[in-house]
């Protein structure tokens, strides 16, 4: 990997310093450890409602409008059998007696978290490996323990795989990844993009930077994933990441404070500016008339440095509504502002712009296909923006006082009650400034 010359201090959530003098390499998820972690436990890590597994058996409500099956159910005690069956599922999953296989329960036990060994994913072409051993392994712990007989074990399978194979993907399963299944993904490398924005927000309980940070990090992934991290790029990529994602330089945070109480848009553009003559990363250029364009010597800090202003711009606005569904405007509009106040390029050089008015369209505007909370880095709208497009809207989503038609507390639930219970997704800006320090 290339050496940079680039440090940023990072900042948490709060605006207090987490460590100095980071090296953008460091940061970068190919180095970091936190963020590898992030990455790895993505891919590994399966949801198992085993509470859920227990009343949709009992009730015959299964597949995706959970209609009742009459005369197919099950009234299995599950829950009073918890135990046993946790350790049936382990066995089945763990490949050695020694090896990163785990089993983490919330809720008491009706919400199970299974990591499965890496050589599960070492040794298989893609992610699959993960949900279809854990889906397999539960199925068979419920109907080897509860002794059920052929005629019965389609209707375990079903409250465990869904409807597939009739459906593509394990449509209304409960047991579930943060991933969806590669067939979903839009072209290659874009697996760890195809996460939805109210995943994030669940996930890092609704704080706005800490969504931010995750998102940032599986974004960036995503993008190393399809190549488009090579050469003078990944410098590209990593300072936006830097600065928008991991509030580096506690940019993002100083913006939102100086803007918060009665700032705009366009006083949030006015304090980037500000910042960026200041920081000299852009300096007064030529006049026309009453025009003042500026230069900049360094395209690619510039580009971060609007990707965090973009992101405080977010945070001011839809923070100001507590609606998520000014994200679109927010984004299009900021960046059309800095274009006309300075000259230069808006975020990720116009791809900002253009992936706003698309988004604007589909998330609210006549065709109204959803809120932004649905919204992924893999959809056909937002995929467009290198990783800071969605970081914004996860921020807006955080902030929402319940205006959505899909919140995320109705999409995505369990994501909160098992994936957000834990630091390495919950805290992500901290995990990574940790991860530095284990470089260093």
């Amino acid at each position: 990997m290339v050496a940079y010359s680039d440090t940023i201090d990072l900042y948490s959530d709060d605006g207090k310093l987490l460590k100095s003098d980071v090296n953008l390499r460091q940061i970068s998820p190919m180095i970091n450890p936190a963020a590898g972690k992030i990455i790895d436990l993505t891919k590994r890590t399966i949801n198992v409602n085993l509470g859920g597994i227990e009343t949709a058996l009992k009730t015959g409500r299964l597949g995706k409008h959970k209609s009742r099956i009459r005369g197919r159910e099950l009234d299995l005690p599950i829950m009073e059998n918890k135990d046993a069956l946790v350790e049936k599922i382990r066995s089945m999953i763990q490949i050695e007696d020694d090896d990163d296989t785990e089993i983490l329960e919330f809720n008491n036990g009706n919400l199970l978290l299974v990591q499965v060994p890496s050589k599960r994913l070492i040794n298989a072409a893609t992610y699959d490996a993960a949900i279809t051993s854990v889906a397999s392994a539960t199925t068979y712990a419920i109907v080897d323990h509860f002794d059920i007989g052929a005629f019965d074990a389609s209707v375990v399978k079903a409250a465990c795989w869904g409807a597939y194979p009739q459906t593509m993907d394990m449509e209304a399963s409960l047991v579930t990844s943060i991933l969806s299944i590669p067939q979903n993904n839009e072209g290659i490398g874009f697996a760890l993009r195809n996460i939805p924005v109210n995943h994030y927000v669940m996930m890092t309980n609704r704080n706005s930077l800490q969504g931010v940070a995750l998102a940032s990090t599986l974004e960036l992934a995503g993008h190393y994933e399809m190549g488009m991290a090579i050469g003078p790029f990944e410098r590209n990529l990593l300072l936006a990441y830097g600065y928008q994602g991991l509030n580096a330089n506690n940019m993002v945070y100083d913006l939102v404070k100086a803007n918060g109480e009665s700032g705009t848009v366009g006083t949030v553009v006015q304090s980037l500016v500000e910042r960026a003559l200041e920081d000299r990363v852009i300096s007064p250029g030529s006049k026309d008339g009453f025009f003042q364009f500026y230069d900049t010597k360094d395209p690619m800090m510039w580009n971060a440095y609007v990707a965090a202003g973009q992101l405080a711009a977010t945070i001011v606005n839809c923070g100001a509504g507590r609606f998520a569904q000014a994200a679109s405007a927010t984004l299009l509009y900021f960046n059309d502002l800095i274009e006309h106040e300075t000259g230069l390029p808006s975020c990720d050089f116009g791809r900002m712009m253009g992936t706003s008015v698309g988004f604007s369209f589909f998330s609210h505007s006549i065709y109204g296909g959803g809120g932004p909370g649905i919204f992924n880095g893999n959809h056909v709208v937002t995929r467009h923006a290198n990783g800071v497009a969605i970081p914004c809207v996860v921020a807006a989503c955080s902030l929402d006082a319940g205006t959505q038609m899909f919140s995320p507390e109705s999409t995505s639930k369990v994501m909160g009650e098992t994936y957000g219970k834990i630091d390495v997704f919950n805290k992500p800006i901290d995990q990574i400034a940790k991860g530095v320090s284990a470089l260093s």
